[in-house]
């Protein structure tokens, strides 16, 4: 039995994915960052031999507005867990006609409409500039996709590509945004992923998105404006097959165990010396840092 001990997957999952019955020989862990505390606690346990750590990102209970998720919160908890990798199950609207409800898209860009979410760990005293050309990690979302592509269901599509709209929410687009976001050439809409995207380049950790689509947002003309009933019916029929294509994405990347952009994202962006870094600044980015500027000591 393979093992990557200090180099483990993580797993958030979004809504309707609040555990994933595969993992196994599970430990709670109930971890204070200097961010807050995560949305709950992480569990750790193995799935197909490799370690895994798991978060659901609103809560067990689906406690959080997208707006009040603890970001930073939960990707320091995944950094500090020995996290490399990170998949992320997300509900999503479609915003093309292609996209029907049920198929899975896998983006590969961002364009983020938020407006009150923590944009990056750096400030008070500390400057970084990460790039996020790419958001997505490219080698991360080639192995999910081959995994995926056989676990179709017939009548459902996997779609290899597009622009996720990150909106703030909690409402539901207007007809008039969602037009706009048409046209912009944007396929899928939700409310969380950019954030975490951001957050987890500047912590060094490869990110990719199973975006599982419920519905047409608010545009399509010959169907129903999208409602929390529909949503949550989809959300049920989306479960289990992104618990499938989870699993299997984890003993791929167990296999070959991807080398990502994301992982040296730092290197060049650190621009404050670390000498002038205030110390308290210093100590809460000690877990991204250290490899650069060596391990805070108080």
């Amino acid at each position: 039995m393979n093992d990557i001990s200090h180099e483990r997957i993580g797993v958030i999952g979004g809504s309707g994915l609040y555990s994933i019955k595969q993992l196994q020989e599970v430990k709670e862990i109930e971890i204070n960052t200097p961010f807050g505390k995560p949305s709950d606690n992480l569990l750790q346990g193995k799935i197909g031999g490799y370690e895994v750590v798991f978060l659901a990102r609103h809560g067990r209970h689906h406690s959080y507005l997208p707006s009040e998720v603890p970001y930073k919160a939960n990707i320091w908890a995944m950094k500090s867990l020995g996290v490399k990798w990170l998949i992320s199950a997300s509900a999503v609207g479609s915003l093309k006609i292609e996209i029907k409800p049920l198929d899975v898209v896998i983006p590969n860009q961002f364009i983020d409409r938020t407006h009150d979410r923590p944009q990056s760990f750096f400030g008070k005293g500390s400057v970084a500039h990460i790039s996020l050309a790419e958001p997505f990690c490219q080698k991360l979302s080639e192995t999910i996709h081959k995994v995926a592509l056989p676990l179709m269901p017939k009548g459902r599509n996997l779609h290899f590509g597009g622009t996720y709209l990150c909106m703030e929410g909690p409402a539901f687009s207007t007809k008039a945004e969602s037009e706009f976001y048409r046209s912009l050439n944007c396929s899928i809409i939700g409310m969380t992923n950019h954030t975490e995207a951001r957050l987890a380049r500047e912590a060094e950790i490869s990110y990719s998105t199973i975006a599982m689509s419920t519905d047409y947002d608010c545009w399509h003309e010959d169907h129903d404006n999208v409602t929390v009933e529909m949503i949550v019916s989809n959300l049920k029929s989306n479960a289990e097959l992104a618990a499938k294509i989870i699993c299997g994405s984890i003993q791929k990347i167990g296999e070959t165990k991807p080398k990502s952009i994301a992982h040296d994202a730092l290197k060049f962006a650190l621009l404050t010396p670390k000498e002038f870094v205030p110390i308290e600044t210093r100590k809460n980015l000690n877990l991204f840092t250290k490899k650069y500027w060596g391990d805070y000591i108080k």
